[in-house]
């Protein structure tokens, strides 16, 4: 869809209070190497930059949060819940995004520990009609919580979590999300065939989240 017509199908709804409230998750665990983490978040700042993306944020007066995750006890919410209440504050929040330093790098991989973290930070924003974790990872779950029970306690909730799996050869990262991490009926996986592929991956996803739930 052009971002024109984006544009004039936005314009054309009526504006909400926080129409979403999204929680970007990087994976921060042992197998992710310092240019890959680059990728996870330079990718993340150039989707959110997007002139479609930016309207849709700004129109829904989006709540944006940022969370790096790694092992047991290591959930970082490295950029705090902040509305785009303007074309200004998204590329703030871009910005702070592409500074951010790395907050753990030889950890294990506890996704379920991370989804129970992510799922209590929206008490801090209770007024956001939707909820959504958006969640990448290149690995299986191999330490703390299970993944499959973290998602069922999100139905209560009302929050989706889909997942961008990042898959170097085979799908079988992919799969796992599909099966054990995203909730069901709502949630789903957009597939990055290694890091090169994760902006192409973050920029489709946002693209699903961000604006297509509002036509």
């Amino acid at each position: 869809m052009k971002p024109l017509v984006v544009l004039l199908c936005l314009l054309a709804l009526p504006v909400q209070a926080c129409r979403l409230a999204l929680v970007l998750a990087v994976d921060v665990s042992g197998s992710i190497d310092p240019s890959e983490f680059r990728f996870q978040m330079d990718g993340m700042a150039e989707a959110l930059r997007d002139p479609a993306i930016v309207e849709a944020l700004v129109h829904g007066q989006v709540a944006l949060s940022v969370v790096q995750w790694s092992g047991v006890g290591e959930q970082d919410q490295t950029l705090p819940w902040q509305r785009m209440l303007s074309e200004d504050a998204v590329e703030r929040f871009a910005r702070r995004i592409e500074a951010a330093p790395r907050r753990w790098s030889n950890s294990k991989t506890a996704l379920g520990e991370a989804m129970a973290f992510m799922r209590r930070s929206f008490e801090a924003v209770p007024d956001c009609t939707r909820r959504v974790i958006d969640i990448s990872g290149d690995g299986m779950t191999n330490a703390g919580r299970d993944t499959a029970t973290q998602a069922k306690a999100m139905v209560p909730g009302n929050i989706t979590v889909n997942g961008l799996a990042i898959d170097r050869v085979g799908l079988s990262v992919t799969e796992f999300y599909r099966r054990f991490v995203i909730t069901k009926r709502s949630g789903f996986v957009i597939t990055a065939t290694g890091y090169s592929d994760y902006p192409r991956a973050i920029s489709e996803k946002l693209f699903r989240e961000v604006l297509q739930p509002a036509f």
